[in-house]
């Protein structure tokens, strides 16, 4: 080989190697992380596990990603680590599949159908028609299949670039000397696991092979030991990933490992056994693409066979390896497991990590949700337990807040379809309005606690008109969180008209609380208690509305919510909406206000009330700023006389 001999063969290793990850990309995108949300789900089986873990592998074309991902899975406690050994076993079988489609290489014939199978014939079609989807078609399901096509004709090409590089070599008696060394199945073995390690991809090594295997004359009796080799040199990916993970992750990699090395041992012992007192003859001959790629398949199907049903005895081996239970550095545990999903390894795949996101914003949302009933319940029934509990969840979503946002943010450095980034925005505006919510939640706690540390008790006028409050904002806390974890476009409509409703009991209990001050209905403690809440219940109404608002909009692909929420549904000839409004209006009635007798001819005026004022911020778009207003001229005659008055 020349100079420029080895320039095209790296070139074509270049082209080969891009080709695989284009392809693998593109496979990946159009499962929607679909594939490997199965292997969350239907790992119970160690049958149904080896399938999985074999289809997942064939459609990413990788069993070191696939690998990872278990490990990830493991580290973050969605799997145990008894599922994963059969999903492991399968992703060794499911990489065999890149070698029967590299083994097209080795088709030969001067007839068309013959010649079309070539890669030299269809590899160019397929990287034409790829760039043309890509370039060209605005559908994401088109752009992901000119990928899959791109990067398969790449890889093809890439092929027949090395192929035609070390055609050279055909001739050369050194290079069969060098390549004869490997029949001693130590030497073999040790090349194939230093030749996988290098480019961390056995169904590369396999690849790259092939193409040596093209270029001249060599045996299956050299050839055998380097595939094993390479199948033990796919493990490095995998420990590389444990670094720093679980105990039960390191075991994970660790059977990755145990499983080739156990395997390769036991058929270099049984096979080269029988091969010494009958020798088999196939080992001279020639060896072939397609050879490779039967070999490369029974080794991890026979392996498979015998490991399976002793895996408990693998289980037992990774144990005694990594002894002891892993550390638990966290005093919540539970949010610890929660957390532990939002894992690095799953980057690699948006759509996985999405929705890994998803899951733990479910979380925070159900916490959300718990820490505003029970700090409701404090207003009639305070207990210091339910009020630390109040406190506890609030510290637990400002982490989760923290936590998905930091996540998020990396899931955004990473190549994302239409889809993927709506749910991503999605998630990174409904955490603030969650967090906002549990804020508001502390606040009703605080005031609980003040109402019973002053030993102040609400009217019974006051309690079943704040009953009614309460109950229409906890309503509609449930049905944007069902909104949220659910998608439901129709449950994300049915939030705004709940809103309105919510904003006219408040505006009605200001009203309200006026006459009562007034008349000595509520005392001036219960007085500063109604106007806090009256502000922490009409905000997290307001929140609920932002995320139905923020759904409706990422459905339509229009992120301006205030315009949805200011013109298009609001716009005064949007009958329905109003139809709906009156409805939810219907459904949360205050009581009738009692008659009210005046107390004395000199009454509070309307200065002892509360007005409020509303800044921007950075959540909600609104926060409270209350100024007491300057002294207001006492009520006239008329007007003190519309007040009706209460018998005792």
């Amino acid at each position: 080989m020349t100079i420029f001999d080895w320039f095209a063969f790296l070139g074509g290793i270049a082209m080969f190697l891009y080709g695989m990850h284009v392809m693998g990309d593109g496979l990946s995108n159009a499962s929607g992380g679909k594939m490997e949300a199965l292997l969350e789900k239907f790992t119970n089986n160690p049958i149904k596990a080896v399938l999985l873990g074999a289809g997942v592998t064939a459609v990413i074309q990788s069993s070191s990603a696939t690998t990872v991902m278990v490990v990830g899975f493991v580290n973050s406690g969605i799997m145990q680590l008894s599922q994963a050994v059969g999903v492991i076993m399968g992703a060794n079988v499911g990489t065999t599949a890149t070698s029967w489609i590299l083994s097209l290489s080795g088709v030969s014939g001067d007839n068309f159908f013959m010649r079309l199978l070539q890669p030299a014939s269809f590899a160019p079609l397929f990287a034409f028609a790829g760039v043309i989807l890509v370039s060209f078609i605005k559908k994401e399901k088109s752009k992901n299949l000119g990928h899959i096509l791109f990067g398969f004709g790449l890889l093809m090409l890439g092929m027949e670039f090395m192929s035609a590089a070390v055609h050279p070599l055909a001739e050369s008696p050194e290079f069969a000397s060098f390549l004869t060394m490997f029949s001693n199945p130590i030497l073999g073995i040790l090349a194939g696991v230093a030749f996988t390690a290098a480019v961390q991809s056995s169904s590369a090594s396999v690849g790259i092979l092939q193409v040596l295997i093209a270029a001249g004359s060599i045996n299956f009796g050299s050839v055998l030991p380097i595939i094993m080799g390479q199948n033990i040199g796919t493990c490095v990916t995998a420990l590389i990933s444990s670094a720093g993970t679980s105990k039960n992750a390191k075991r994970t990699a660790l059977i990755h490992l145990f499983f080739n090395v156990i395997g390769t041992a036991i058929f270099v012992a049984v096979f080269y056994t029988i091969n010494a007192f009958r020798p088999f003859e196939f080992l001279d001959s020639p060896a072939s693409t397609f050879g490779i790629a039967i070999f490369h398949t029974i080794f991890n199907i026979m392996t498979t066979l015998i490991l399976l049903p002793n895996r408990k005895l693998l289980l037992k081996l990774v144990y005694a390896v990594v002894r002891g239970e892993d550390d638990m550095d966290s005093t919540d545990e539970e949010q610890k497991q929660y957390l532990a999903r939002l894992d690095e390894r799953f980057l690699r795949n948006p759509g996985l990590a999405l929705e890994q996101a998803s899951y733990v914003l479910s979380k925070m949302a159900e916490d959300t949700r718990e820490s505003i009933k029970t700090a409701n319940s404090l207003l009639w029934d305070y207990s210091r337990e339910k009020a630390d509990l109040v406190a506890k969840l609030e510290q637990r979503v400002d982490i989760y807040e923290d936590r998905i946002g930091s996540y998020l943010l990396k899931i955004n450095s990473q190549d994302m379809t239409v889809k993927e980034v709506d749910t991503h925005g999605l998630l990174l505006k409904c955490i603030g309005d969650l967090e906002r919510m549990s804020d508001h939640a502390m606040n009703i706690m605080e005031a609980g606690q003040e109402k019973h540390e002053k030993s102040e008790v609400f009217s019974p006028a006051v309690s079943e008109e704040m009953k009614v409050f309460v109950r229409a904002v906890e309503d509609i806390v449930e049905m944007a969180i069902k909104a949220l974890n659910t998608r439901e476009k129709d449950l994300a409509y049915a939030i705004e008209p709940i809103e309105e409703a919510v904003d006219s009991i408040s505006h009605q209990m200001k009203e309200r609380r006026v006459l009562y001050l007034a008349n000595g209905i509520c005392t001036p403690v219960i007085g500063f208690i109604l106007s806090d809440l009256n502000i922490d219940l009409e905000r997290i109404g307001d929140h609920c509305s932002n995320i139905g608002a923020t759904l409706i909009e990422i459905s339509k692909n229009d992120y301006d919510m205030h315009e949805y929420l200011d013109h298009e549904l609001k716009e005064e000839n949007n009958e329905e909406f109003r139809k709906k409004v009156e409805a939810a209006k219907s459904k949360y009635v205050l009581p009738e206000v009692a008659p009210i007798r005046k107390r004395s001819s000199q009454l509070p005026t309307r200065a002892d009330t509360y007005e409020y004022d509303y800044e921007e911020d950075d959540t909600s778009g609104k926060k409270e700023n209350i100024e007491k207003k300057s002294e207001a001229p006492k009520l006239s005659d008329d007007e003190d006389a519309q007040i009706p008055e209460i018998h005792d």
